[in-house]
């Protein structure tokens, strides 16, 4: 009985120490000597995507997060952190946070109740919502007009989600196809493989901008959701949760995000020098009078 006792007891005291290891916050490690890894994407057109000259992650979320590098550096007093680029898909992004693979996922992710459940958000950097691509010579003008018609969207996003939601209750008769980025939706309209692809209407004109003749897409519809999007956060790390949404709120309220947001939306970006010609939104003007990291969604 006594062997048994002692052997519950190691086995507790492992637990609580895996535990204990487990909990270790960002900051804690990176005071350690330990890296800060940052998630991006690959083809979130503007905000975080691979410059196909310089092979490089670049963007809007990209800047945002090198800048709340800068501030992780300043608040460990580790000059020399190391910055780790891990790339990520929609499929997978969540799990890398969840997982304690990435520190910070800096895309185009929404911010959403169901996500809250496994990750965290900081202050949401843009607003937006789902509308259409089609080709120029289309004539679907809006959601209604897909019935009989192929759909696409990328797997593992809010706008995929809600547009095969709406077909099953409205009975719509679309077929919804998945893909498993967004640059193979896009592809998948220009073949004719797809009629559509629906998706965050910046992300739509960031994609189609990208494209050989940007001309022969265009963007349709109303707003079939609103998508908050933020950087996405772990979950149980509360000291390094407030370093990163007190800075984003400073950038914001000292407009000092304004320049970074004119880089990507307002002036040519890599890598074929294309402007979106997109203003900062009234919906986003408003929400950046009183940042916050809460959302009604």
């Amino acid at each position: 009985m006594k062997v048994q006792h002692w052997g519950l007891a190691w086995g507790i005291a492992a637990l609580c120490c895996a535990s204990a290891a487990s909990a270790q916050g960002v900051l804690e490690r990176v005071s350690g000597g330990g890296k800060l890894v940052i998630a991006h994407r690959e083809s979130s057109v503007p905000f975080s995507y691979i410059d196909s000259q310089s092979g490089k992650p670049v963007g809007y979320a990209m800047d945002l997060c090198l800048r709340l590098a800068d501030v992780v550096r300043k608040k460990t007093g580790k000059k020399d952190m190391q910055v780790e680029f891990l790339a990520v898909t929609p499929a997978n992004r969540i799990a890398m946070v969840e997982q304690g693979k990435a520190d910070m996922e800096c895309g185009s992710t929404t911010n959403n109740a169901e996500r809250r459940q496994k990750v965290a958000f900081t202050v949401p950097h843009f607003i937006t919502g789902a509308r259409l691509l089609v080709k120029s010579a289309s004539t679907i003008d809006r959601v209604e007009d897909l019935n009989g018609k192929k759909l696409v969207s990328t797997k593992g996003t809010t706008p995929l989600k809600a547009a095969d939601q709406a077909n099953r209750e409205r009975l719509m008769g679309i077929t919804i196809l998945e893909a498993p980025d967004h640059a193979k939706a896009v592809e998948m309209v220009e073949k004719g493989e797809a009629d559509a692809f629906v998706m965050d209407d910046v992300l739509l004109y960031g994609l189609a901008a990208g494209r050989p003749n940007p001309g022969a897409l265009k963007v349709v519809g109303r707003f079939m959701t609103t998508e908050p999007l933020a950087i996405m956060l772990p979950k149980n790390d509360p000291e390094f949760k407030k370093l990163v949404d007190d800075e984003m709120r400073r950038l914001i309220t000292s407009r000092d995000i304004y320049p970074i947001y004119e880089k990507w939306f307002a002036k040519p970006i890599p890598p074929n020098n294309t402007t979106l010609n997109l203003p900062v939104s009234y919906l986003l003007r408003d929400f950046w009078k009183y940042p916050t990291d809460q959302v009604p969604f």
